[in-house]
């Protein structure tokens, strides 16, 4: 056998039995019933003697001669999109095993054949559920040749849909857009409003109540509303003895994060999970009440949306394994234009900006417990870096969420200012109910003299962009992230100062607006504690923007 038969055939054989780290979507179902269930082994093997006729019955390979391989390239990938993707698990399963299968038979076939096989085996990897571990897979065991091809392709893909992006978000409906200014991303107003207009409006991806709240039982623990006695909602079953404002409310926490978090519901079916791999209640109790404990002992609501986000993103790719489902996703906000192509959830996460955080390896073990006890293979869903860089986009962005002109009974924590957690509201931390993950909101930059601000009328976490002055198409939109006001017997300075200190803790900069600048007397500042923006981006979309701002200044040389 060949050097190149060889390596595909091991691809073929790790990939048939192996479910690699990721989130779950079909591959926990596919390895289980590869290895599990005779008719199911028995069918793939017809499948792959029918691919095997069809490629052997190939004998095209890839004419570059009619362009540049850039060109085929681009035109091989316009061609894969258009073609529609399977949708149920069974048919993704065959999906997969048939293209995978066609590019090993191609393989085999020697060189001449390598692009022809590098089209099948992405073909493959656009149903895979883990495509960063598929990839790791073919540049294992598959011809140098053949996974540069897919290298390419998946550039391209990658390419075409980071420029792509921000084409389709937010959608043009919501009169905003994204652009770039001094090397961030911000929010610009896409027509002219005047003050009061409502500009957008916005429900969170991830909210979460004050603690203190949610262990009154005075407000809803999904909307946030006060809950009224007459038409309150309490599970059965409950570690966190949460209270609802409706069932409704509760239907929804459930199946976006509060199931797998808080519950010993199974994540799959009896019929995904025949043989009962999926949970050992008493661990799984073990693990959540572990969870609980913790997020009681600190109090910080961006360790709790950090856990209730990446419970959503599982919960997403949960659904798409069982049969008729409805992907917890249907109740998430509207991010895209209706002809954008897909995105996951985290590919909006992935763009937002982030400040550099630390996590402790028991924390993030906490976590991991309470995913793998659900399902073995999930604790691979979280890693210590990805779970530091979450919490970091977290405390960077969510924003306070405060209506009826805020509280004054919020519990104040005996911490050192810098360790105070602090969330984005122009009425101060100290007067919200809760805080959310706003992902359009979340590139609104910061300005003492805000053009918008956060409203909050419905009294639940419905967000209402209102603009504070009159606003021209084309202008950035700005909020204020701390209480910029001057009050009874604060001095102007007295004030710039204590904004600024607020600013410089809670989100790591230096405020350089506008009125920051008029109103500096030339103290010196060095007591700020922070001279740059620390502020960052991860390094995939940092490498992207780099690489367009060269494109785009060799364009206009």
């Amino acid at each position: 056998m060949s050097s190149s038969a060889s390596r595909t055939s091991t691809f073929l054989t790790i990939a048939g039995v192996t479910v690699l780290s990721g989130f779950l979507a079909y591959a926990v179902y596919f390895d289980y019933k590869r290895r599990n269930d005779a008719d199911f082994r028995k069918k793939l093997r017809k499948d792959k003697k029918r691919v095997e006729k069809a490629a052997t019955a190939s004998s095209s390979t890839v004419d570059f001669t009619s362009g540049s391989r850039a060109d085929v390239l681009k035109a091989e990938m316009a061609k894969i999109r258009a073609e529609p993707l399977p949708e149920g698990t069974r048919e993704k399963e065959q999906y997969f095993m048939e293209q995978a299968t066609l590019g090993e038979q191609l393989c085999t076939q020697g060189p001449a054949f390598a692009v022809s096989a590098a089209f099948a085996f992405f073909r493959a990897l656009r149903v895979y559920p883990s495509p960063v571990e598929l990839i790791m897979l073919y540049q294992s065991s598959l011809p140098p040749e053949v996974f540069a091809v897919i290298l390419e392709l998946t550039n391209l893909d990658v390419k075409e849909r980071a420029e792509g992006y921000y084409d389709h978000f937010p959608p043009k409906s919501w009169n905003v857009r994204v652009q770039d200014k001094d090397g961030k991303k911000v929010l610009v107003a896409d027509k002219d409003f005047e003050k009061g207009d409502v500009i957008y409006k916005e429900y969170p991806i991830v909210a979460a109540l004050d603690w203190d709240l949610l262990e009154a039982g005075s407000h809803c623990a999904y909307c946030l509303k006060l809950v009224h006695k007459v038409s309150e909602y309490r599970p059965e079953s409950d570690l966190l003895n949460t209270v609802y404002c409706s069932r409704d409310c509760y239907d929804k926490a459930k199946q976006q994060y509060h199931g797998i978090l808080f519950t010993l519901d199974p994540l799959l079916p009896p019929d995904l999970d025949a043989e009962g791999v999926a949970a050992d209640p008493e661990k799984r109790k073990a693990a959540q009440e572990a969870l609980v404990a913790h997020l009681k002992s600190n109090k910080k609501l961006a360790d709790f949306l950090v856990a209730k986000w990446v419970a959503l993103q599982i919960t997403i790719e949960t659904s798409k394994v069982i049969p008729g489902s409805v992907s917890p996703a249907k109740d998430l906000p509207k991010y895209l234009d209706d002809d954008a192509p897909e995105y996951a959830i985290g590919d909006h996460l992935e763009r937002l900006r982030f400040l550099g955080a630390e996590v402790k390896e028991e924390d993030t073990e906490i976590l991991r417990n309470v995913f793998g006890t659900a399902l073995p293979g999930l604790e691979n869903s979280l890693t210590e870096d990805r779970h530091a860089t979450t919490l970091g986009k977290m405390l960077y962005n969510a924003i306070g969420i405060c209506y009826s002109g805020g509280r004054d009974d919020r519990p104040q924590f005996h911490e050192r200012p810098e360790d105070q957690e602090r969330t984005r509201t122009p009425y101060g931390t100290s007067h919200q109910v809760g805080s959310g993950l706003f992902l359009v909101s979340s590139y609104i930059q910061h300005s003492c003299e805000p053009s918008v601000r956060p409203s909050f009328t419905a009294g639940n976490h419905k967000l209402s962009l209102i603009a504070t002055r009159a606003i021209a198409a084309g202008e950035e939109l700005t909020m204020a992230y701390v209480d910029v006001a001057q009050h009874e017997g604060e001095s102007a300075a007295d004030a710039r100062r204590r904004r600024r200190f607020e600013l410089a803790r809670g989100w790591r900069f230096k405020c350089e607006c506008a009125r920051c600048a008029a109103e500096d007397e030339g103290a010196g500042e060095a007591d700020l504690g922070v001279t740059v923006d620390e502020s960052k981006v991860e390094d995939a979309a940092a490498r992207f923007e780099a690489k367009k701002a060269e494109a785009e200044a060799a364009e206009t040389d």
